[in-house]
C-alpha cells in the first residue's frame, strides 16, 4: 500500500497524528477523514468512530499496522490520525479504493463529491471576489 501522501500532508500541515490531537482536530471541526491503524486497540476504534461521529467526518479503518504508518510519517506508531483537507483525503481514499474496492470505494466516491463541491464553492466565492471588485459587467481598464 502507497502511503507517501500521508507524508506529504503531515509535510504540509495537514494531517494530525494521535489520539488528543484527533480530538482536537474533531471538536474544531477540521478533520475530514479519521483513519485507524489495522492493529489498534478496539478501544482506540471506537474512540476514532465516535470523534467522527462527533464531527461529521468518515471514519476508516487501513490496511497498513501502526509500525507501518509511523515509518511513512516519522513517529512513533499512531493508531489514529485524521487528515485535515478533503482534497488530500479524497485523493489518499480513492488510492485505498483502487487496492479494495469493496472496502474502501463508497467512501472514496463520498469524499470525491464532497472534495467537488469545495472546488465549486471555492470558485464561486472567486468569481463574487472579482465582481465585488469590479463591477458585473464592467471591465478593468
Amino acid at each position: 500500500m502507497d502511503n507517501r501522501l500521508l507524508g506529504i500532508a503531515k509535510k504540509a500541515g495537514l494531517l494530525e497524528i494521535g489520539d488528543e490531537s484527533v480530538g482536537q482536530a474533531a471538536r474544531a471541526r477540521k478533520a475530514k477523514v479519521i483513519l485507524s491503524a489495522a492493529d489498534a486497540s478496539d478501544r482506540s476504534i471506537r474512540q476514532a468512530r465516535s470523534y467522527a461521529e462527533q464531527c461529521g467526518a468518515m471514519h476508516l479503518v487501513l490496511p497498513s499496522t501502526k509500525e507501518e504508518l509511523g515509518a511513512i510519517i516519522g513517529r512513533g506508531s499512531p493508531g489514529m490520525l485524521t487528515i485535515l483537507d478533503i482534497g488530500i483525503a479524497a485523493k489518499y481514499v480513492s488510492i485505498l479504493a483502487e487496492s479494495d474496492p469493496d472496502q474502501y470505494s463508497e467512501a472514496a466516491g463520498r469524499l470525491a463529491e464532497k472534495a467537488e463541491r469545495v472546488r465549486q464553492r471555492q470558485k464561486e466565492a472567486l468569481t463574487h471576489l472579482k465582481n465585488k471588485r469590479t463591477g458585473k459587467g464592467r471591465t478593468i481598464q
